[in-house]
């Protein structure tokens, strides 16, 4: 992917219809009149267009979706549909070097974006509607005018800039490597799923400019392609301009049907490796299934759930409640175009012999055997799938991938009836009939991940799995000169295709209406009422979390959050859960570092009874001293997790860094395995005295209105006990007067995690937002930044880097996040010092010019989706915001001057009063950080470090 983003649109509800008639807008009063309005259409070059009209919003969403993914590549060429991702936002004939990333950033998207998956490519954004000619204009130009522009130079920076995302995603972090040797061993050698969609680094490596010009040439054809344009726009003009933009594009050869034999695994296969990022044992159970939408995939689909889901599960009971061999088991149905799997999944807690979870997992599936599945679990689950539905269609863009995901691998946008249909067809018979056909006595796919030096833990009798691992080698990456300009002949057209097409009219801002009520208890409520999708979502905050926890014994606020969730006085955990998923509803319970946070999401029309349960959850607590033992048990395990995942290292070390010694803030919010180990049940009932409705704020959003939500709030505002909650005040540290570079060893790191900043501004000081402004051309603007453009796209250097300013009403950092390739360590800190020191001197009218046009147009979408609406509530509510906030930003942005940015750069931007963590191998980088001019880095754990 572009980004790491999962987009996961699984289509479960009852009676969603899909037709060929234009509408305006959607409605929901209940799921049996929901509908997906679509009209489909194709080109006589064969491209296949899908339109979906919603006024709710004035915005537009546009994906080209080509049916092409790792499953089209052959052997020893593997990651080029991947590659293609990326190349394909570089640069086009007509859009020029940048491509549709620079424009995105002039016309306020929400940010060019696109996946990869083993079957597709899909290339996406949400724009302001005044923007959609544009979109069109740039889509029509990457599918038919784009190759010429990919030169030796380009390939060879994008090159490196993979092979970072698969070291970030794959190489650095704990059990990476897992579904590359599943893989690898359940589909045979001439199986297209063999491979892994991000290739190896030897192929990419070897892929030359004609291997990537007969890939494009075979499948980037409109024949291959589906356009899907949803949202606010004129039908006949879009038509119009698909027309004008796709037409000439020629049409590629036919496209065949991929034909692939049944996977059979011969014999069940034990692998084992050790993994450097691991410490604690991961076993994963594979085995060969369906593929998507074939009949048996939703019966598979719902038996992974109820074995592995929720308190009552088989699983559940067997491995964690009974024998505490994990806190959770992972299971699920993954179906592709040509085939499926089926995994079992269990991170086992530290120490644990993977032997014994094996027969754990034979005793789940045996008590499931003696015991069946119910018809009421089986109603439960198909509840949970109908929320599950409307949650992705709660924006344009969830519509827009629905509909492509149909149109692509079934043939039809309206498949969707048959989908459901298949779906709620599911009977107990075909539960217990795949169950039998595809799991039980079956040939499997058994992985033993396990840390280093603890291979006594793996499976009994399993082999070495073979996995390649990069060294860190100085100089072992090809150099490349990003600012060569390529040049070519321009491909004919029958207009010039060089002009950018003209803004529609402008949107107005189109702010939500808030409504707003204090109860007689304390309790401050807010909603905006939207009936795009029949659905609720809420949040009750209580003002605390790590804020009011004892230093000495930090981990509390969790725990007690946790075990909230674990049943009431009068329902135990079991009943608590089945309670909320008959409703299709979900319920959470999570405490930050300054609140503790009741959240939930449920259909419209079982709000009332969904709050019901909340009510319950906060005034009848139930205390449970086994879910207590095994929740302590779960957190101390994560925290063991963490110690070996360099992410979440550079993240805690670097709070340690900025928050120092003295402030609670400076802590792991889930403590350490000690203070864990000391907190007991009492400990839990005390904090829970600091849930008190004097500092709680309840944010609704959806489809209802003010006074039922009010009228929903009886319960607790007449019988919640009023506390006096008192906030202790910390002192903040100061901005160091001299930088300096501390180092945490990683053995064999195949990437630095970068993490440059210093305690900076609340964002309740009157520069917050205008140092937000200013840093969007440095890096909070993507691929708009200037540290994106310099260490990703001109040095391929990393595969991604962001800064931002992290301040709530209590001071936060600015921070500069990456992660490098490990042998330009020391390299990305100087470039990032440099970029720092010019960016001020440098600025001009064309960076105000271009955050200008992204900050303002990109309001359009601003309050989009329900999530987006809760979080303006929030900053209403807890930062003293009037409720048109989103407009006196919007003046803020338009009377901006350069020099004010020169300013704010001076002020808030100099690279020598900084921290600057490295978190990566010590061995080979730590010797060279002295270079940067700061003195010799601070180990950081140095008992651990590997000795020079």
């Amino acid at each position: 992917m572009k980004f790491f983003r999962l987009l996961s649109l699984f289509c479960a509800v009852l009676f969603v219809v899909s037709c060929a008639q234009e509408k305006t807008g959607t409605t929901a009063k209940d799921s049996q009149e929901f509908k997906v309005p679509f009209e489909k259409f194709t080109l006589d070059n064969g491209l296949t267009v899908v339109l979906h009209k919603d006024t709710s919003d004035p915005v537009v969403a546009v994906a080209l979706t080509t049916h092409v993914g790792s499953a089209r590549e052959i052997e020893g060429r593997t990651g080029f549909a991947h590659l293609f991702e990326h190349l394909l936002f570089l640069e086009s004939e007509n859009l020029g070097k940048g491509g549709l990333d620079k424009m995105s950033a002039r016309i306020g998207g929400s940010g060019a974006n696109g996946s990869t998956s083993r079957d597709r490519t899909n290339y996406f954004q949400t724009v302001p509607k005044d923007a959609l000619e544009k979109m069109i204009w740039a889509e029509a130009d990457k599918l038919g005018y784009f190759i010429n522009t990919v030169t030796d130079p380009v390939l060879a920076k994008e090159k490196q800039v993979v092979k970072n995302e698969k070291r970030q995603g794959v190489d650095n972090r704990p059990y990476g490597h897992v579904q590359y040797v599943v893989d690898k061993n359940l589909y045979p050698e001439n199986h297209p799923y063999n491979w892994q969609v991000i290739g190896s680094l030897e192929d990419l490596q070897n892929a030359t400019l004609q291997d990537v010009k007969d890939f494009y040439n075979r499948w980037y054809t409109p024949n291959n392609t589906v356009l899907t344009i949803a949202g606010d726009f004129d039908t006949a003009q879009t038509k119009a301009w698909v027309h004008k933009y796709f037409d000439e594009i020629k049409k590629g050869e036919e496209v065949p049907v991929l034909e692939t034999p049944p996977v059979t695994v011969v014999e069940t296969k034990k692998l084992y490796y050790e993994d450097n990022f691991a410490r604690t044992p991961q076993l994963t159970m594979s085995w060969p299934t369906v593929p998507l939408y074939h009949k048996d995939s939703y019966a598979l689909t719902l038996l992974a759930r109820y074995l592995s889901d929720g308190k009552k599960a088989p699983f559940n009971e067997v491995l964690v409640d009974d024998n505490q061999l994990t806190s959770n088991v992972t299971m699920y149905n993954y179906a592709s175009e040509l085939a499926g799997q089926y995994r079992v999944q269990v991170r086992a807690f530290t120490g644990k012999d993977l032997d014994e979870v094996a027969q754990s997992i034979d005793d789940a599936f045996a008590k499931f055997e003696s015991e069946g599945i119910p018809q009421a679990a089986i109603d439960r689950i198909k509840a949970g799938q109908e929320t599950d539905f409307y949650n992705g269609l709660s924006s344009v863009l969830g519509k827009g991938f629905q509909l492509a995901q149909y149109e692509t691998f079934a043939g039809d946008p309206g498949f969707i009836a048959k989908d459901i249909e298949n779906i709620l067809a599911v009977t107990t018979e075909d539960v217990m009939r795949v169950y039998t056909t595809y799991i039980k006595d079956k040939n499997f796919i058994a992985t033993s991940f396990v840390p280093n030096g603890q291979v006594d833990l793996a499976l009994e009798n399993s082999v070495l799995a073979e996995v390649v691992e990069e060294k860190i080698v100085d100089g072992a990456e090809d150099s490349f000169d990003a600012s060569i300009v390529a040049t070519y002949e321009k491909t004919p057209s029958s207009f010039d295709r060089s002009v950018e097409p003209p803004y529609g009219n402008a949107p107005e801002l189109n702010i939500p209406e808030v409504w707003q009520k204090d109860l007689s208890s304390g309790i401050k409520v807010s909603g905006i009422e939207n009936s795009e999708v029949p659905l609720v979502e809420f949040q009750l905050k209580f003002d605390g979390g790590l804020l009011l926890e004892n230093p000495e014994k930090v981990g509390v606020s969790n725990l007690m959050a946790q075990l909230m969730t674990k049943g009431t006085a009068t329902k135990t955990t079991a009943e608590l859960e089945e309670a909320i998923e008959s409703l299709g509803a979900s319920i959470y319970v999570y405490a930050g570092d300054e609140s503790v946070t009741v959240s939930g999401n449920t259909l419209a029309k079982n709000y009332e009874a969904t709050m019901a349960l909340v009510e319950e959850i906060i005034l009848q607590p139930r205390w449970d001293e086994k879910e207590f033992e095994i929740i302590k048990q779960s957190v101390t395990n994560q925290i063991v997790q963490q110690q070996a995942n360099p992410n979440s290292i550079a993240a805690n070390q670097y709070t340690k860094l900025i928050y120092g010694d003295k402030h609670i803030l400076s802590h792991n919010r889930l403590g350490t395995p000690d203070s864990v180990a000391a907190i007991t049940i009492d400990d839990l009932k005390a904090f829970y005295k600091n849930l008190s409705p004097t500092v709680a704020n309840m944010y609704v959003v959806g489809d209802i209105k003010e006074d039922n939500v009010i009228a929903s709030l009886a319960g607790i505002n007449q019988n919640m006990e009023a506390a006096t909650v008192t906030i202790p005040s910390y002192e903040m540290p100061v901005r160091p007067e001299q930088s300096k570079v501390y180092f945490y060893d990683v053995p064999g790191a195949k990437q630095s995690v970068l993490r440059f900043g210093y305690p900076a501004l609340a964002a309740t000081n009157p520069d917050y937002y205008p140092a937000q402004v200013m840093n969007y051309r440095l890096g909070g603007g993507g691929f708009a930044s200037q540290l994106t453009q310099q260490l990703r796209e001109g040095k391929g250097y990393t595969y991604g880097i962001r800064s931002s300013f992290s301040g709530t009403a209590i001071p936060g950092a600015f921070t500069i996040s990456s992660g490098v390739r490990s042998n330009v360590t020391y390299e990305s800190a100087a470039l990032v010092k440099q970029i720092l020191e010019e960016y001020g001197e440098n600025f001009n009218q064309e960076d105000l010019e271009v955050s200008k046009s992204f900050l303002i147009k990109s309001n359009a979408r601003a309050f989009e989706t329900g999530r987006a609406k809760l979080g303006m509530l929030s900053n209403i509510s807890e930062l003293n915001l009037p409720v048109d906030y989103a407009k006196q930003r919007e003046a803020t942005v338009r009377e901006m001057t350069v020099e004010e940015i020169k300013a704010l750069s001076d002020k808030y931007l100099d690279p020598n009063k900084m921290i600057y963590l490295v978190v990566g191998d010590a061995k080979t980088q730590l010797k060279k950080m002295e270079q940067l001019g700061y003195g010799t880095p601070v180990l950081l754990n140095p008992k651990e470090a590997i000795k020079k």
